[in-house]
């Protein structure tokens, strides 16, 4: 009874997210960037292939020689993560923020007055529409690489390291979805929840933190996410990966639980 009533209600959760004609635009227009700026880049990642020494290395950026295959698979990394750490939990922000703007909210606690399970069915909802968006992203990557390393090791993408690594952005666009989602709800509006995510992907970005407090800089989330993924040896890392993975699932946890709790009846007015 338990798990029909959820497959339920995440059903109707799902429902309320693919009728969001603002989640539908805010996602069209990031997948469309990721369109652009792989396009842009294309040509030169192309031109970087062709120009890989006999004895296999690739000079992506300049005066830079690293094995081929392996700074590929980073770049590969890069362009996913960039579209994954400072956009979707945007779209994650709108999603949250629709049950203000929208009124939909109390007609939720209403239908499901259960906070725990109206919870879970949210985050199940918000976990399947984001990982379909992240999918999306990882295979526009995979389809420009794979234009420009075509004709010199078309295997490259399937490699064992190159799907673990789609797997773990995947689960890293998964987490800090939820944590955006999580705050927005908290917050109770879109606006101070994409400035939230903004702010977090900005401290990430610039390193500010990582160079002068890494202790602090290794327990945001964003932070996590790029100490999760990127290269020691090619970044400025305040933590290990496996610090970095607990920092993440703890955001999730407790920011989500925390959203949870303060649903509550009153949101039913």
């Amino acid at each position: 009874m338990g798990v029909s009533v959820l497959f339920a209600a995440t059903g109707a959760e799902l429902s309320k997210i693919r009728s969001s004609r603002a989640v539908w635009l805010i996602t069209g227009a990031v997948i469309a960037l990721h369109l652009l700026i792989g396009l842009a880049n294309i040509r030169n990642t192309t031109t970087a292939v062709e120009g890989i020494t006999p004895d296999g290395l690739i000079e992506i950026f300049a005066g830079e020689h690293r094995p081929a295959g392996a700074a590929l698979i980073d770049l590969l990394v890069s362009f996913s993560l960039q579209i994954v750490v400072m956009f979707l939990p945007i779209i994650a922000a709108v999603i949250g923020g629709q049950e203000f703007r929208e009124g939909q909210l109390a007609q939720s606690v209403l239908a499901v007055p259960r906070r725990g399970l109206l919870t879970t069915a949210k985050a199940i909802a918000v976990v399947v529409f984001m990982a379909g968006v992240a999918i999306l992203v990882e295979l526009i990557s995979n389809a420009y690489l794979f234009l420009a390393v075509k004709d010199w090791n078309p295997r490259l993408l399937l490699g064992g390291d190159t799907l673990a690594d789609h797997g773990t952005l995947l689960a890293l666009a998964v987490l800090v979805s939820l944590v955006s989602f999580a705050i927005t709800t908290l917050m109770r509006s879109t606006l101070l929840g994409i400035v939230a995510s903004v702010l977090l992907t900005a401290l990430a970005m610039t390193q500010v933190l990582a160079r002068t407090v890494p202790a602090i800089d290794a327990l945001l989330p964003v932070s996590a996410g790029r100490n999760l993924l990127l290269d020691p040896a090619d970044a400025d890392l305040s933590s290990s990966a496996g610090y970095a993975a607990i920092v993440l699932v703890a955001w999730t946890l407790l920011c989500t639980v925390a959203a949870g709790l303060l649903l509550s009846r009153r949101d039913a007015r």
